[in-house]
């Protein structure tokens, strides 16, 4: 943060792995001071692992490794901030703000933004973050516990709880830092809450009157979000797909009964199963489930969804290496994609013993196979991607 650690990353080139080490020598040739290289290179590093999370913010940034890790990607801490926004919220207290990504979403969002962070060298990298952005005006970074801080003047509050301790994952929520009971206090203080949880989060936590929101980017289930008071909707579960803003929401139906495979397939989103919304999205495509317990729909006809992934479904077999290979021989395949859910078959190990039988084997096209249950029973499926 001094000017000449500014200048350093300034100058530095785009970061490249296998260049890094000659390029810290010529740093210091130039006498730069050891500790001052390594910290630039270590941002220079960081700042070209943020770029898919953070977005153009990342060149310009201050990060440490533990607070890249946690941070929220831009896309999603934008959408959240714009539903503050909607909700009424007009100053919010960000506990445990990190680096400060959420906190320059909500600033960007237009709302005031108390930051709280515990850790003295994570609160002044906030600090930074937010004058680095041209937010310092709207972003008050204040060092201290979140357990402790008033929320005077707060409408709203944002609670991100670190999930991990000692290098460990913590899944007994009460371990969280803070702790979810502190979280449920917070919520009955500060009405517009939303606390970020882990996609893991049991459904049972949620209380009665939240939704649980789970949201995927590209297909990568990346977060789970409780939202408390006027900011919960209509249903107690949803799930949202990044970017195209799909949704769906409910109170987890019953699917309809399980069948055989009809045309076509679909493969749901992972925030579709992780929110317990596959017979909602079941219900989109006029389809029914083939095992009670697998989250792969099938129907009769094919209805665009932007829920889940389409096949055609080619032709199915009860499950062995034999009857597989042998459809894929009939197609001249020369490659197998394996997808699998429901069975312990390792896809890795099976593809490596289905090529070794195909003839035309780094020539035919590539052939997509599920390996599933249908109604209990080891199926194997060969499908095309629509």
């Amino acid at each position: 943060m001094s000017p000449r650690g500014r200048a350093l990353l300034a100058e530095l080139p785009a970061y490249d792995d296998t260049a890094a080490l000659a390029m810290g020598e010529r740093l210091r040739r130039q006498g730069f001071e050891p500790a001052l290289v390594a910290a630039a290179m270590t941002q220079a590093r960081l700042r070209a692992r943020a770029v898919a999370k953070l977005g153009p913010d990342a060149e310009r940034l201050l990060l440490t490794a533990d607070g890249l890790e946690q941070a929220t990607r831009r896309e999603v801490a934008e959408r959240r901030a714009a539903r503050l926004a909607a909700g009424g919220a007009r100053r919010v207290a960000d506990l445990g703000c990190g680096i400060g990504a959420d906190s320059l979403a909500f600033a960007r969002a237009g709302l005031q933004v108390l930051a709280v962070e515990r850790d003295p060298v994570t609160a002044a990298v906030a600090r930074a973050n937010a004058a680095a952005a041209g937010l310092a005006h709207l972003v008050d970074v204040v060092e201290g516990d979140a357990t402790q801080v008033g929320l005077d003047g707060c409408d709203a509050a944002y609670l991100d709880p670190a999930r991990r301790g000692q290098g460990r994952r913590r899944y007994d929520p009460q371990q969280w830092s803070p702790p979810w009971e502190f979280v449920r206090r917070v919520a009955g203080q500060t009405p517009r809450t939303v606390a970020k949880v882990a996609p893991g989060i049991e459904h049972a936590l949620v209380p009665a009157g939240a939704e649980a929101e789970w949201v995927s980017v590209d297909g990568d289930v990346v977060e789970a979000a409780v939202w408390f008071g006027p900011l919960a909707g209509a249903w107690p579960r949803t799930a949202t797909l990044l970017p195209s803003g799909a949704s769906v929401s409910g109170p987890a139906t019953s699917p309809p009964p399980a069948r055989e495979p009809g045309a076509f397939l679909y493969e749901p989103d992972g925030a579709v199963i992780r929110a317990g919304l596959v017979a909602e999205a079941a219900q989109e495509v006029e389809g029914w489930l083939l095992d009670p317990t697998i989250a792969y729909v099938s129907a009769d006809r094919h209805l665009p969804t932007r829920l889940m992934t389409a096949y055609v479904v080619h032709e199915s077999a009860p499950f062995s290496l034999r009857r597989v290979a042998a459809m894929l021989r009939a197609r001249g395949a020369g490659d197998v994609v394996v997808k699998k859910r429901g069975t312990a078959v390792v896809p890795e190990s099976f593809r490596a013993q289905v090529l070794k039988s195909l003839p035309e084997r780094g020539r035919g096209p590539s052939v997509t196979v599920v390996l599933t249950r249908v109604l209990g029973a080891h199926t194997a499926l060969v499908v095309e991607r629509l």
